[in-house]
């Protein structure tokens, strides 16, 4: 384990309460811009990832993900903006930036003669202080195929494979480039395992993916980018209600309001179709204490099979990103 740099005690007590106790940021971008001669792909992004947590960077094809995960990775060089990536400059300090990250392509090749356990141990012989062999199979559930040739192993257990030498040096911050890309379900869930056990050990993890469910599970933060900057950043309820996501409540239609004998609420949409009604509102406590008032005042009784929905990420980003014509 790494041990904090001492800040002499000076300079804490000069400091303000909250400057002294903050932890600084584990990814922090700030006015991103990048050319490709007349073409420019990023127009000023800025965004933040917090120590130990998943933030996954969204948009559609072309919106610069890419680009911006190269340049945090110390790949690429920026034209223009501040980024700082664990403390450094990644344009400056690639090496030492590289011993403290790991990262996981959309797509690794690998020795296929080659056993688990002993390909992990050659990635391992680079670092200094490399994660012990055993931790590093139990994190990415390969114990039982240590002994087995990568040619034997299926797509999820090589994307596993994958994590496991993204992880060898102990990195700090792991980046995920699509990982579940063309997985089938069981394969795509194993994965989502290995990423949840990076979290649980305190790893910060930036994402990018273009499953909206696997976005919904696996982020504590999303970054939607499009057209080179991010449109809103925040936890999927943040981003829903920036979006302007309606929550959709629905019950079974009482006899009385199907035929025409008691009116909907005045003050709610309410459309019934078949035996269900549904009303979609922007706040999900008026809208029930309004619905049970109605129904009490007109002798409803309960509502039956009454639920609340809320917006998914998927109907944040498809009104985001375009209007949610698609």
């Amino acid at each position: 384990a790494r041990l904090p740099r001492r800040t002499p005690m000076t300079q804490l007590m000069a400091m303000p309460e909250h400057a002294a106790t903050a932890e600084p940021l584990a990814i922090e971008v700030r006015g991103l811009t990048m050319s490709y001669g007349s073409r420019q792909v990023l127009c000023g992004v800025d965004f933040e990832v917090r120590p130990g947590e998943v933030l996954c960077l969204l948009g559609p094809n072309g919106a610069g993900k890419t680009t911006t995960v190269e340049i945090l990775e110390g790949f690429r060089q920026r034209t223009g903006g501040d980024v700082r990536v664990l403390g450094v400059d990644p344009a400056d300090q690639r090496a030492r930036l590289r011993e403290r990250i790991g990262i996981v392509l959309q797509e690794c090749g690998f020795p296929r003669q080659a056993r688990v356990a002993e390909l992990i141990d050659i990635w391992r012989s680079y670092y200094s202080a490399p994660r012990p062999l055993a931790e590093l199979l139990a994190l990415v559930e390969l114990t039982a195929d240590r002994a087995c040739q990568v040619r034997r192993l299926s797509g999820g257990q090589r994307r596993r494979l994958d994590f496991a030498l993204a992880l060898a040096g102990d990195p700090d911050l792991v980046f995920l480039d699509e990982p579940t890309t063309g997985f089938d379900p069981e394969s795509r869930r194993r994965c989502w395992a290995a990423i949840e056990n990076l979290r649980s050990i305190g790893k910060t993890v930036l994402l990018t993916t273009h499953y909206l469910d696997e976005a919904e599970r696996l982020a504590d933060r999303v970054a939607i980018l499009q057209d080179g900057r991010v449109q809103t950043a925040g936890t999927v309820r943040q981003v829903a209600r920036e979006a302007g996501v309606p929550t959709t409540i629905s019950f079974t239609a009482p006899e009385r309001l199907r035929s025409g004998d008691v009116a909907a609420p005045g003050c709610l949409e309410v459309e019934v179709r078949g035996d269900v009604a549904r009303c979609r509102v922007p706040s999900a406590a008026v809208a029930l204490r309004e619905l049970l008032a109605w129904a009490a005042a007109n002798g409803l009784g309960d509502l039956d099979d009454l639920t609340v929905e809320t917006p998914t990420l998927e109907d944040a980003y498809l009104r985001l990103v375009d209007g949610g014509t698609r």
